[in-house]
């Protein structure tokens, strides 16, 4: 199926929403809803399971340490370019081969979840967890390098495939998440997860109906290839130590030396320093965000049909919003619109804090806090899109996203004991959670001159 032609429009708004009209779209968002998926299982889901179970809140944050895998797929994420599974990757392609494969896994260890109970085996339901984590994590790498790969050169569509894959994403995560809270209660966690295999189910025939994208990625490599023959001295040599070392130094030292190469090691350094520290904030709150919920005073049907279903709603018109506005006005621009409003968005959960159990407050929070974090996530992943080249787009998106990850998990792993250290005054974790926004802003000011002074067109 190839991408719907788009008609010239005059007037600039309308320019941004032509870029819409491409049914690559269509596949990433699928492909997004599986994503997302995956931190239902182990995040959201999990944090009530344990929560109702009566699991305390330092352990509870302490299981998110299973999100730091995300945070070192990069280092794998060279074989994903690289390595084709067998018989698999032959039937549907390279990047479909790795998704499916990886769907299976997570399916069998779905599985092993539902079967588990935390409170007699709190070991086996983390090994599950980690499963989970490690599969959902590589199998981002191939497809974030999906998503790059079937946009190629056409750069204008990359704030709305960005936007298309977050709307995925929460489509992937919110809908089960509603369906799970909303329904936990009458068929319990072990039921709710049993459902849940169901729908890694679907997820797998969503990635049966996407369509392989055609790159000229094996080219790239080639020439990487002889490159590097060239300055190991392994031209025309039947040795096969000869040729691991070539084939090693494209697979591993190349995706990171080419782009450091493409923007000079001083803009790399800063970049990689946003990505790490940008939304911390947004972290610590999102990890302790359903503990907070239920100890304030909500339930669990209050949780399903505000936080999961409502504000899925919202996060899908939110980011076509924000993806329109990036197209328009810039995507540095809008991280850091993005980055200052998401910041003052934690405040409300401040104020839910001091104010207690109001459902108008909750259903006001969320649109704020959904359409912050849409905005400044658009900008987000457009951004990483925008820096990786195209010769080794999973290795190199993972590296970015990893970082970021990095930021997010290992740290608000502990925001469960920051909570306690605070003997539970959760109006001023919030507000601490808007501040650590400020150096990440710093820096993309810094990142934004840097481009302008280094491309105009940027």
């Amino acid at each position: 199926m190839s991408p719907v032609p788009s008609q010239a429009s005059t007037h600039p708004w309308l320019q941004a929403l032509d870029n819409y009209r491409d049914w690559r779209l269509l596949y990433i968002f699928l492909l997004g809803c599986s994503s997302g998926f995956p931190f239902v299982l182990i995040g959201s889901n999990l944090s009530g399971w344990l929560t109702d179970t009566g699991i305390s809140r330092s352990q509870v944050g302490l299981l998110g340490a299973v999100f730091v895998v995300y945070a070192i797929n990069f280092l794998w994420a060279p074989l994903v370019d690289r390595v084709r599974l067998p018989i698999v990757c032959r039937l549907l392609g390279h990047r479909r081969g790795w998704i499916f494969t990886l769907q299976g896994l997570m399916l069998l260890a779905t599985v092993g979840l539902a079967q588990t109970n935390p409170v007699d085996n709190l070991q086996l339901l983390a090994v599950f967890a980690l499963v989970i984590a490690s599969c959902a994590a590589t199998h981002d790498i191939a497809i974030d390098a999906y998503r790059i790969e079937i946009i190629g050169k056409d750069s204008r569509r990359v704030p709305a495939a960005s936007a298309m894959s977050i709307i995925g994403w929460w489509t992937g995560y919110s809908l089960p998440g509603y369906l799970a809270f909303a329904n936990a209660e009458s068929v319990g966690w072990a039921g709710v997860y049993s459902w849940m295999a169901v729908i890694v189910g679907l997820l797998m025939l969503f990635t049966l109906i996407v369509r392989e994208p055609k790159t000229d990625r094996q080219a790239l490599l080639n020439a990487a290839e002889l490159r590097y023959a060239g300055m190991l001295n392994a031209r025309d040599n039947d040795n096969p130590w000869s040729r691991a070392m070539v084939w090693l130094s494209v697979t591993i030292v190349e995706p990171f030396a080419d782009f450091f190469r493409r923007n000079g090691w001083q803009l790399a350094a800063a970049i990689l320093l946003f990505v790490f520290l940008f939304k911390i904030g947004e972290a610590f709150l999102g990890r302790m965000s359903i503990v907070f919920y239920r100890e304030v005073g909500f339930s669990n049907e209050q949780i399903a049909n505000y936080s999961k279903l409502v504000g899925w709603g919202l996060t899908i018109i939110f980011t076509l919003v924000g993806s329109t506005i990036n197209i328009r006005y810039g995507i540095v621009r809008g991280l850091f619109i993005g980055g200052v409003a998401m910041a003052a968005s934690n405040l409300m959960f401040a104020w839910i804090a001091l104010v207690g159990p109001k459902e108008w407050l909750f259903l006001a929070t969320i649109v704020v806090d959904n359409f912050c974090a849409a905005f400044s996530t658009v900008a987000f992943v457009s951004l990483l899109t925008w820096l990786t080249g195209r010769a080794f787009s999973g290795a190199q998106y993972a590296l970015l996203a990893s970082l970021g990850n990095l930021g997010r998990t290992s740290m608000s792993s502990g925001s469960g004991y920051l909570v306690d250290a605070l003997g539970g005054n959760w109006a001023f974790f919030f507000v601490l959670t808007a501040l650590m926004v400020i150096p990440g802003l710093v820096l993309l000011v810094f990142i934004g001159r840097k481009m302008t002074q280094g491309d105009s067109n940027r």
